[in-house]
């Protein structure tokens, strides 16, 4: 019996059309309860890369990466909290949309100081 044969370019293609989950994500300190929340337009993408840094000792955010440093990675978990739905036109735009996400999440959460690993969004008078 013979393999099928596979359309490499179509399969590419295909893999680039494909719309990843995009939505509000946050990495949770367990053993106080501390959380980083951020936005991607590809979660899957976003827990590789933020786990992959924090493992390297590279992440963006100095204060979770000390933290993630001193106690481990047993003590952080990467959680979805919310997801926008595709819309059908492949060319939309999601950038707005993530930010006004993110900013919903921010004021719900307050992930700021002892509660979070954020930095306070400042107001524009």
């Amino acid at each position: 019996m013979t393999k099928p044969m596979i359309d490499k370019k179509a399969a590419i293609r295909k893999y680039k059309e494909t719309i990843q989950p995009m939505g509000i994500y946050q990495i949770k300190n367990l053993s106080n309860g501390k959380v980083f929340i951020d936005s991607s337009k590809n979660l899957n993408g976003a827990k590789n890369r933020s786990m992959l840094q924090l493992g390297l000792g590279s992440h963006m955010n100095l204060s979770l990466q000390a933290d993630y440093t001193c106690l481990g990675e047993n003590q952080f978990a990467f959680e979805i909290l919310d997801q926008l739905k595709p819309k059908e036109d492949l060319t939309y735009d999601y950038t707005d949309d993530l930010k006004t996400l993110k900013t919903l999440w921010l004021e719900k959460l307050q992930p700021y100081g002892e509660k979070g690993y954020n930095a306070p969004v400042k107001s524009v008078k």
